[in-house]
């Protein structure tokens, strides 16, 4: 059978990865879904060739900000873990790794065979997928690693299918405007979320609950595109996706100083702003800016106050909502990367106003 020892080798090193918990069953099943994975020849062969699927995105919310903090072999060991986790998942609702992109997974659902329910496979998988974070930060937690969260973008459409590189170098892969468009998606994903994009909205509106649409300008496209966040799904059975603590946070009333930096394409720009804090949660502040920043995008932020140690002051952020306050723009943000300790001291700044109270 082909790639026989190359499946093997994949089975051992998940077994190692999850310090030797694989079972005989276990090993059993996973040995399977690689088979189907790196042995499945797509009808039509491999020469390029228009396809309809669904394409998966996913990305770990902040892993930079971790990145910059931890030695190289536990950020491999951390991801390692997570990977293997999101590959059992994937493989087991009947979809292939197209590739990884440093934190980010690309996966794809009717590539080598065209399936009525690829869109409800791939809308599960996701909801599994964020289901499955819980366990991935309890042994993160055992192990004395940092939490991690992720954002999930999910669209359908026809992509072109084919061999990309060269004779030193190739893949079967797929590329075009629905790719692109996935791309968009994800990147607009909050921690916990899974967006999808407006067709996949429709094709799955009988069996999925969403909120009301978000309308947000993305690279590539003329108009403003909807995005619909996932609740829940009612098949192959009702699977809801977990609320991500934030959402809930008390917020208290503040007064200082912050500075900020734009990103761009994840890169920390050298431009510098200053602004004021007016209000803050445990995950999201608040603050009056003196520019106008694009909604969903990415800043990484200084706090000045005393609640901060310089180890823990960089924070980064994606910008939820910007309302023009007269000389300044009020927005509202989500934090999306900060550690342990500077996650600590908010909390313990916001609960000890609320008790003075």
């Amino acid at each position: 059978m082909k790639h026989a020892e190359e499946i093997e080798r994949i089975i051992d090193t998940v077994g190692k990865t999850l310090d030797g918990q694989l079972s005989p069953a276990d090993r059993s099943r996973l040995h399977q879904a690689l088979i189907k994975s790196l042995d499945e020849t797509p009808k039509g062969g491999y020469k390029p060739q228009y396809k309809q699927v669904t394409i998966l995105l996913s990305d770990l919310r902040g892993f930079t900000s971790i990145a910059e903090r931890y030695p190289p072999d536990t950020i491999i060991n951390i991801l390692n873990f997570y990977f293997s986790r999101m590959c059992e998942i994937i493989f087991s609702f009947g979809g292939s790794i197209d590739k990884f992109m440093g934190d980010s997974i690309m996966a794809l659902f009717g590539l080598t065979e065209q399936r009525d329910d690829d869109l409800e496979r791939a809308i599960a998988c996701a909801v599994e997928m964020q289901r499955a974070m819980l366990e991935i930060n309890s042994e993160n937690s055992r192990h004395g690693y940092p939490r991690l969260f992720m954002g999930i973008g999910i669209n359908s459409g026809e992509v072109v299918a084919g061999h990309l590189g060269s004779e030193l170098h190739h893949e079967y892969t797929v590329i075009g405007d629905e790719v692109n468009l996935a791309s968009r998606i994800e990147a607009y994903s909050l921690r916990g979320q899974i967006l999808l994009s407006e067709h996949a909205r429709k094709l799955a509106d009988a069996y999925i609950e969403t909120s009301p649409p978000n309308r947000v300008l993305v690279k590539g496209k003329q108009v403003p595109v909807s995005l619909y966040e996932l609740l829940s799904t009612r098949r192959p059975r009702l699977l809801e996706v977990p609320r991500v603590e934030s959402r809930r946070s008390p917020r208290i009333e503040v007064d200082f100083p912050i500075a900020f930096h734009p990103l761009q394409n994840k890169i920390v720009s050298d431009q510098s702003f200053s602004g004021r804090a007016v209000d803050l949660s445990y995950n999201g502040l608040q603050a009056d800016l003196p520019v106008e920043l694009e909604i969903l995008s990415d800043i990484r932020i200084t706090l000045y106050t005393s609640m901060m140690s310089e180890q823990s002051s960089h924070i980064y952020a994606k910008i939820l909502d910007c309302e023009k306050n007269e000389d300044s723009w009020l927005s509202r943000m989500e934090f999306t990367g900060i550690d342990e300790t500077g996650q600590a001291a908010i909390k313990n700044y916001i609960d000890q106003a609320i008790g003075r109270h």
